[in-house]
């Protein structure tokens, strides 16, 4: 009994009855105290599973609100996780998360990318931390650099020294130092700092991502209001891709989670074919019922275009870096696992287009079937 009291009284307290106590009782008031501190109940596995149960899974997702994002926050939602989302938006841009688990079990926190201590305690009660922050453009504020090799580098640090056994990094499949997109090339960088700063870390390397908000299938089939033509350099016949579906990735992230032998892993993400640009670009009009008129655009022609684009303070339509970075052939990684190492069968362009595609059609073609559009060519280099 005399345990039971310690332990519900304050600290305060402890410290004036401590010299009357024995030293055994209080030795193991101080003992259970610690138990509790360092063992949250959230955190421990209950129910039969669902977004009502608790996977015993505390993560911080940085880079939540980005087309990835939130397909891995529904999937740690679905499964009964508690996450904590650090933002730097307005409160409004958040609420389409607020389905994604039970009540109390997102957590919404502003952060700092630059402030040490907002970083700390985003992390401060979770077992995963998962980055996922990125941008397609450059601002004044946040460079390449910035975005993929100093945050991540900081997010590393921090979890090693909170404790964290459990970091996982997004990257690219084309992420090369010798790559003629700055994109590329900081990707590479951030890779080889995450590493040093944590060793265990998990490295995921997808390659282009398709989906509903994506801005690869949408990229290209909203060109169309640019006029019938399609810009691509040599035709887009030198170029080969090999997308891979969002969710398919948003899955391997939960499982690496769930996977203790995937610390200190690095997964390449892709889909199971490959496409020459100028013919997976010609299947997506096909399947949107758009007329496709391809033509040959040179390299400095088309970053010049892109320039003008890019000096939109918004959100800019394309990029000279973005451009170089659409037509990269996509690397292959033979020793490297893949999503089928993490128990996911891929989905080909073929399953998914539609629901990206539908939208894009005219009224007429709007319920028309997909048997109808003959499947991209798929090529083996």
């Amino acid at each position: 009994m005399a345990t039971v009291v310690l332990i519900s009284r304050p600290a305060g307290v402890l410290s004036k009855v401590s010299s009357s106590c024995c030293p055994t009782v209080f030795a193991a008031a101080s003992v259970t105290t610690v138990q509790q501190r360092k063992l949250h109940h959230a955190v421990i596995p209950k129910g039969k599973g669902g977004r009502s149960s608790f996977s015993g899974i505390a993560a911080t997702v940085f880079g939540a609100t980005g087309f990835l994002g939130r397909y891995v926050v529904n999937r740690l939602g679905q499964m009964g996780s508690q996450i904590v989302i650090p933002h730097r938006c307005d409160q409004y841009d958040l609420m389409h998360f607020r389905p994604m688990g039970d009540l109390g079990q997102i957590i919404f926190m502003e952060w700092d990318a630059r402030n040490k201590d907002s970083i700390q305690r985003a992390i401060e009660n979770s077992n995963v931390v998962i980055n996922l922050v990125g941008r397609e453009w450059e601002t004044r504020n946040y460079r390449f650099e910035d975005i993929f090799v100093t945050i991540p580098q900081h997010l590393a640090r921090a979890t090693k020294e909170a404790g964290v056994t459990k970091f996982i990094h997004m990257s690219h499949i084309n992420a090369d130092i010798r790559s003629p997109s700055k994109y590329l090339r900081n990707k590479a960088v951030g890779e080889e700092v995450v590493r040093e700063e944590f060793p265990d870390a998990v490295i995921m390397k997808p390659s282009e991502m398709f989906g509903r908000e994506d801005r690869f299938f949408n990229h290209y089939a909203n060109m169309r209001w640019f006029g019938n033509a399609i810009p691509l350099l040599g035709l887009g016949k030198k170029t080969v891709k090999q997308p891979v579906y969002v969710v398919d990735v948003a899955k391997a992230i939960v499982n690496a989670v769930r996977d203790q032998d995937a610390n200190g892993k690095t997964y390449a993400l892709v889909g199971p074919n490959r496409y020459v640009l100028h013919d997976l670009v010609e299947y997506i009009y096909a399947v949107a019922h758009r007329p496709f008129v391809p033509y040959p655009l040179p390299r400095p022609l088309y970053h010049l275009a892109a320039k003008m684009f890019a000096m939109n303070p918004f959100e800019p339509w394309t990029t000279p870096d973005k451009i170089d970075r659409f037509h990269t052939t996509d690397m292959k990684y033979p020793g490297l696992p893949g999503l089928e190492d993490l128990g996911i069968t891929a989905s080909s362009v073929e399953q998914k287009a539609i629901e990206i595609l539908r939208r894009h059609r005219r009224f007429r073609y709007l319920e028309a079937e997909l048997d109808e559009t003959k499947p991209a060519k798929t090529v083996n280099y």
